[in-house]
């Protein structure tokens, strides 16, 4: 390489770290742009899902709303859009990263892999994931999945979870996969899966969704206890500070008990229905010592 072409990798390399630098200014970006970026899903139960015409909702993402209208004070905006794009399992981390997504506002699990990819806000769910089967299946653990199809969502990590749960030893089932949950629960509802795992809290939402509610239930053991977190990039401390300190307010307060109460414990959007679930004693730990530890310390003893 000559001194010419060394020159211009230096500068090159140099602009493409000046671009990384300034796309980590969440912050910045928004008070330059007055807009910011929320990535919703479109099925996670009462944590993220559409009403239609561009409408989200959820718990999440009231969450984030209220993180963003502290932001906007805090940046002494007048006015603040913000823009809706639906993720996916699959694209989820991709978008965050490359900068289309500014905060993530969905049901993602935190956990060591990832963290070395994005930057997760302290914890506000805390996720048991189950099963769900329709309630005259007889299925009622996981030794009644041999030779069943489970579903599960693309881009998730529940099925290798039953996989690696010491009562799945010598349980062979066959998976089939959704593209969203709502997909993964049609394969349920349809009888083209026999069994749908997922956090509960996901399965709740789809059942209470369903045109017979009372043809599902959420049976066996808990497969794993995992933190679901609003995700945002990686290395820029000043927004991860802003969105923390806005949910540690709401914590303080007693406000996240009632967010809490209005998504899982009231009746809900679009059909008025209840998803009936309790605030385990795991997030009341979370919200008790806020912080932002990965799933692998839920499950160390």
């Amino acid at each position: 390489m000559n001194k010419s072409m060394w020159l211009n990798a230096v500068a090159v390399a140099a602009a493409l770290g000046a671009a990384g630098a300034a796309q980590a200014d969440t912050l910045g970006k928004i008070k330059s742009s007055g807009s910011v970026t929320m990535g919703v899903r479109e099925s996670s139960g009462a944590l993220s899902y559409t009403l239609g015409d561009g409408k989200y909702v959820g718990y999440h993402v009231e969450i984030c709303s209220r993180a963003l209208a502290d932001i906007q004070k805090q940046l002494g905006l007048a006015k603040l859009d913000i823009k809706y794009q639906p993720v996916t399992s699959q694209n989820r981390i991709p978008l965050v990263q490359n900068g289309t997504v500014d905060i993530e506002c969905g049901s993602t699990t935190n956990n060591a892999s990832r963290q070395k990819d994005v930057s997760f806000a302290v914890t506000t769910f805390v996720e048991e994931v189950r099963i769900a089967v329709k309630a005259n299946s007889g299925i009622n653990s996981i030794k009644d999945l041999v030779g069943k199809n489970v579903a599960t969502t693309t881009g998730t990590t529940s099925v290798q979870t039953l996989r690696r749960h010491e009562r799945a030893n010598g349980v062979d089932f066959k998976e089939v996969f959704g593209k969203d949950h709502a997909d993964s629960f049609l394969l349920l509802e349809s009888g083209r899966a026999d069994a749908f795992v997922m956090d509960g809290a996901i399965l709740a939402g789809n059942i209470a969704k369903a045109k017979n509610p009372a043809d599902f239930k959420i049976v066996g053991e808990v497969l794993s206890v995992e933190p679901i977190a609003i995700m945002m990039r990686k290395d820029d401390p000043a927004f991860k500070k802003a969105v923390d300190d806005s949910i540690k307010g709401l914590i303080a307060s007693g406000e996240i008990a009632k967010i809490w109460d209005k998504w899982f414990m009231q009746p809900i959007p679009p059909a008025n229905t209840r998803v009936g679930l309790p605030v385990s004693e795991s997030t009341k730990a979370a919200w008790a010592s806020p912080n932002d530890k990965p799933m692998e310390d839920y499950a160390k003893k």
